[in-house]
């Protein structure tokens, strides 16, 4: 009986936190500056934020950085990011 009140509690503890999240982008785009993008891949997967900065590295991976809402940067490689396409999100 316990469990199955701390699974109702969590299973609504889940709906609640989904409608807090941006929604899923449903057609990606090209990764470029200022649009809106969500990292499906890699040590930052579930962030999403705006591309501030493309690079391409020696060996030809593209980083980026991705600004959160919450303003805290962090780089990650492109093709581990879904971007928007404008009005997505």
């Amino acid at each position: 009986m316990v469990a199955r009140m701390c699974f109702e509690l969590h299973r609504r503890e889940l709906s609640e936190l989904s409608t807090l999240m941006p929604r899923k982008i449903e057609e990606p785009a090209e990764v470029k500056d200022g649009r809106f993008c969500q990292v499906v891949g890699g040590t930052h997967s579930g962030k999403s934020g705006t591309v501030r900065d493309t690079k391409t590295s020696k060996t030809g991976h593209v980083t980026i950085s991705v600004e959160p809402k919450n303003g805290e940067r962090f780089k990650t490689l492109a093709r581990n990011v879904v971007a928007a396409k404008v009005g997505d999100a």
